[in-house]
């Protein structure tokens, strides 16, 4: 009774504190684009600066320009009323080198843009991993691809990869556009439903980059983040072949107990390896406990917060595909000491 309690109590607490953990969650780790840890962010981050400090001087030239003809507009003790205006050879002269520059200035843009484009389209060597990324409101699938079936698996929102190494990764869409953007690792790339987009990542060290969905796709939107974990290559294999098995089955009594709570209530709409449950509506839960948050990033992944996202999904994410299920305690407290056994 004591553990119910302690659990119901984490839910509430993790429910009524959603909002403060967004935003501590993305304090620590902003999307910025001025900087870059790949190869393929080196290439852009250069165009980058150079298009935002191109655009900063225009910007200032410009407005110093409007000043000056402001104030220079009337001279002093000059009649206030209203002159034809005139068109002495010197102002068409100013006109014609504002536009000439103009047309220089972007005509730079689109070509240094184009070259650096055309150098990032593939990768130095061929990539080794492939990766089939596809986009649902308001979450990610993550399959990874192998021309042994056996070695094919799936995960959600959150992508491992080997430090130096490229990796492909098709993109694909179940619903509407979507954009794929890790900004330290590479640019934007469309998920197109019916459409199968191709880019390319590398992390030059180990670490977490953070991405999100670059394309307005409905109203979690702003809440459907994803992870790249980059690792050494020994610790990278030892995370795939883990994700290849299926999870320890249920032996005590309380997992039993949990494992068939979820297997009623849950597997229609998520898969565990080596059960009944083979649901394909929402994320695939085989080692749900090997990654570092619930709900496309919106939470942490732990028991508590687990609990609250079970209970009440509408809740941390309104309008999300989950729906709230009416759980008894005794059901929230089983299912959720089950969910934290796979790892």
């Amino acid at each position: 009774m004591r553990d119910k309690r302690r659990l119901a109590a984490r839910a509430i607490l993790a429910l009524a504190g959603v909002e403060l953990a967004s935003q501590c969650a993305a304090a620590a780790s902003p999307l910025s684009y001025l900087t870059s840890s790949g190869p393929k962010a080196d290439s852009t981050l250069g165009l980058t600066w150079g298009l935002l400090i191109i655009s900063i001087v225009v910007v200032v030239a410009m407005s110093a320009l409007v000043l000056w003809a402001v104030f220079r507009s009337r001279a002093p003790g000059e009649s206030s009323a209203p002159s034809m205006p005139s068109h002495e050879p010197s102002s068409f002269n100013i006109f014609g080198w504002g536009l000439a520059t103009t047309i220089l200035i972007l005509v730079g843009c689109v070509a240094w843009t184009m070259v650096t484009l055309a150098a990032i389209d593939q990768p130095a060597k061929t990539p080794a991993l492939t990766i089939e990324v596809t986009g649902n409101q308001w979450w990610w699938q993550v399959r990874y691809l192998s021309d042994e079936p056996a070695k094919t698996f799936v995960t959600a929102n959150e992508i491992h990869v080997p430090v130096g190494e490229p990796v492909r990764v098709k993109l694909r869409s179940d619903d509407v556009i979507h954009s794929f953007w890790i900004p330290a690792l590479a640019g934007k790339t469309d998920l197109i439903p019916g459409q199968v987009n191709t880019t390319w990542l590398e992390a030059r060290k180990a670490g977490t980059y953070i991405g999100t969905c670059a394309e307005y796709c409905g109203l979690q939107h702003a809440h459907m983040g994803i992870r790249v974990v980059a690792e050494a290559a020994d610790k990278f294999e030892a995370w795939r072949d883990n994700q290849l098995k299926a999870p320890a089955p249920a032996t005590s009594d309380d997992l039993k107990v949990g494992a068939a709570a979820f297997s009623r209530r849950c597997a229609a709409c998520h898969t565990v390896l080596g059960t009944t449950a083979g649901g394909i509506l929402g994320p695939n839960l085989s080692h749900l406990m090997t990654r570092e948050t619930l709900a496309a990033g919106e939470i942490p992944n732990d028991e508590g917060d687990l609990a609250g996202w079970i209970a009440d999904p509408q809740q941390i994410k309104p309008g999300t595909q989950m729906p709230k299920i009416e759980l008894t305690g005794d059901e929230l407290q089983a299912i959720t000491t089950y969910l934290i056994s796979l790892k």
